[in-house]
C-alpha cells in the first residue's frame, strides 16, 4: 500500500494519483467505478489506496452497505433455484445474485452440485453494475478448475464489518492489518478452516462445534471491540484455555 488520498463520492480521480505498470493492467477495487473511455470516479467517501506491485487502487471506507465489485470473492446463501440458474443473497440489502448452475469445476447437467435454500457457496463476483442484478461463478472461466471455490459444507457464518472482511484478506493480515487473533490461535494448537467474503461473512470450520464458536467468537469480538495486537492476544491465549 504505497499512498492515501481522502476522496469524496462522485470525485473524479487525479490520473498523476493511479499507479502504473508495465505489464499488468491497472485493477479497480471497491468504492470506485469507470466511466468510459478514461474516467475513473469514487462511489463512496474514504481512503483512496493503491499498490503499485498489482498496479491496483481502491477506496478503504467503513459503510455497512456492501456493494458488488467484479472480482470480490463473497459468501453467498442459496435463496432458490431455476431452470439453470441459482438466486443467492450476498447482504441484506443487496439484490440476489445469479449463480449458473453449470459455474462449478467439472459441472455438467448430470453432475452438478445439488444446492437447496440456505447452503452457502464461495464464489466470485463477475458482473455488478448498478443497471443489473449481480452474477456470480464458483469457477475460474480461464483455467476451468475451482481455485478454492464452490460450496461450503458444515462450518457455521459469521457476519462481520466490511473493514474486518478486508483485513482478512489482506496478503499479510499481521503486518497489514495488525490482525493476529487468529495467527496466535493457530499457535495455541487451535485446527480450523475459514473463508472470508467481502460482503462481510466469514465462514469457520473446525473439527467439532466447541471450536467452530470459539474462531468465530474471537473473529467477532476483535471486529466488534476493535482489539489491538495485545487485546488479541490475551483473546486467542484466552478462548485456546476453554477447549
Amino acid at each position: 500500500m504505497a499512498t492515501e488520498t481522502f476522496v469524496l463520492p462522485g470525485e473524479n480521480l487525479d490520473p498523476a494519483s493511479l499507479p502504473s505498470h508495465p505489464k499488468l493492467p491497472l485493477k479497480l477495487g471497491p468504492g470506485l467505478r469507470h466511466i468510459p473511455p478514461n474516467t475513473i470516479t469514487s462511489t463512496v467517501a474514504g481512503q483512496l489506496c493503491t499498490d503499485k506491485r498489482k498496479n491496483a487502487v481502491w477506496v478503504e471506507f467503513n459503510g455497512s452497505r456492501y456493494i458488488p465489485t467484479v472480482g470480490d470473492l463473497v459468501i453467498a446463501t442459496i435463496q432458490k433455484s431455476a431452470v439453470d440458474l441459482y438466486y443467492a443473497s450476498l447482504s441484506d440489502y443487496t439484490p440476489n445474485a445469479s449463480l449458473p448452475q453449470l459455474s462449478f469445476e467439472g459441472a455438467t447437467k448430470k453432475t452438478r452440485p445439488q444446492l437447496v435454500s440456505g447452503n452457502l457457496v464461495y464464489a466470485r463476483v463477475t458482473l455488478a453494475n448498478k443497471h443489473m442484478d449481480p452474477e456470480l461463478e464458483c469457477v475460474s472461466s480461464s483455467t476451468g478448475k475451482s481455485e478454492g471455490l464452490g460450496p461450503l459444507t458444515g462450518g457455521t457464518l459469521f457476519t462481520i464489518s466490511l473493514g474486518m472482511a478486508r483485513r482478512l484478506m489482506l496478503p499479510k493480515p499481521v503486518e497489514q492489518g495488525n490482525l493476529v487473533v487468529l495467527e496466535e490461535l493457530g499457535a495455541q494448537g487451535v485446527a480450523f478452516e475459514i473463508a472470508v467474503g467481502r460482503n462481510g461473512r466469514v465462514w469457520v470450520d473446525s473439527k467439532n462445534v466447541k471450536t467452530t464458536l470459539a474462531v468465530g467468537k474471537a473473529i467477532v469480538e476483535t471486529d466488534e471491540k476493535g482489539f489491538g495486537v495485545e487485546d488479541q492476544k490475551k483473546l486467542a491465549r484466552k478462548l485456546a484455555r476453554d477447549l
